[in-house]
């Protein structure tokens, strides 16, 4: 019994991604045997817990103020102390966790689909469309991303966080695309994309089912790895007010605060620091334990 043409695109359409479950078993079970997978994984669900979960646990908001606790060391009704207006530092670094979270989750997402996108298009159909793609993307590699970002800092108002996700993301796509580019151009004269290709399927349709699905390993380490870049960065735009800005709160935005009052207040500063540090480091141990699980011979 022959198949018919149609039969044949589907079933060369779907032959890929027919495997995916079987694979993804495998690299979530290689990334669980791994310590630093479980150790990051761990880490970083906790992060988020006490991030959101956390703020259910105290009387404090990040917007009160305790008028009978000024810069006082943390106690039972300030687990991490209180800053010179009175404001509950704990709340204050929850909520500040919060924001550079989701930052760096949406920026770090919005970069790696942008690369897959504009890498995978350059990479099929080369031509005007590959140079206008990586003009682009070498023109924002020269460019001075932070200055850019200070430059455009006072539309990130209140309520605008989005925006700067947005911006932030725009400068994190360049080098990723690249890659991404080569790889397509190789992936391109694999048999299944050229059977796609003598069916009909749009170019589009290629890309987007074909390609981009078959370096889903990259992007994904990519997007982890993306997001304590993206979190890194924020809170250095923040910390030198270009990023977050007031009323919301962020990494960066409590450490350039706490920073004034380190020497003799540490609770200002030290709480959020180290939150910091462990939130980005946990992200790496992923990033790490998800490239091994990958591409085993990667591993030292």
């Amino acid at each position: 019994m022959t198949l018919s043409e149609e039969e044949l695109a589907e079933e060369l359409s779907d032959g890929v991604m027919a495997k995916a479950p079987s694979r993804a078993r495998v690299v979530f079970g290689r990334f669980f045997r791994s310590p630093q997978g479980r150790i990051g994984f761990a880490v970083l669900a906790l992060m988020f817990l006490l991030a959101f979960v956390g703020p259910l646990f105290s009387r404090w908001s990040y917007t009160d103020k305790d008028f009978t606790a000024f810069l006082q060391p943390p106690s039972l009704s300030h687990p991490f102390g209180t800053l010179q207006t009175g404001a509950d530092v704990y709340a204050l670094t929850l909520r500040g966790m919060q924001k550079s979270l989701v930052v760096g989750l949406l920026a770090a997402l919005v970069s790696t689909a942008l690369a897959a996108v504009a890498g995978a298009f350059a990479g099929y159909f080369l031509g005007w469309t590959d140079r206008a793609l990586m003009w682009a993307a070498d023109l924002l590699l020269v460019l001075p991303g932070f200055l850019i970002l200070a430059i455009m800092s006072p539309l990130f108002g209140a309520g605008r966080w989005p925006l700067f996700v947005i911006m932030l993301a725009l400068f994190l796509w360049m080098v990723t695309s690249k890659v991404i580019r080569g790889m397509t151009i190789s992936l391109k004269e694999r048999e299944f994309i050229h059977a796609a290709r003598y069916m009909g399927v749009p170019p589009a349709r290629i890309i987007f089912r074909h390609v981009i699905p078959n370096l889903s390993s990259l992007l994904i380490v990519d997007a982890t790895l993306n997001v304590s870049g993206a979190i890194l960065t924020e809170t250095s735009l923040s910390y030198f007010g270009f990023g977050i800005q007031p009323p919301d709160v962020s990494f960066g935005t409590l450490i350039a605060d706490g920073s004034k009052t380190a020497t003799y207040a540490p609770w200002t500063f030290w709480f959020v620091a180290g939150l910091l540090v462990v939130t980005v480091l946990a992200v790496n141990l992923v990033g790490d334990a998800l490239r091994d699980a990958f591409d085993p011979a990667a591993r030292r």
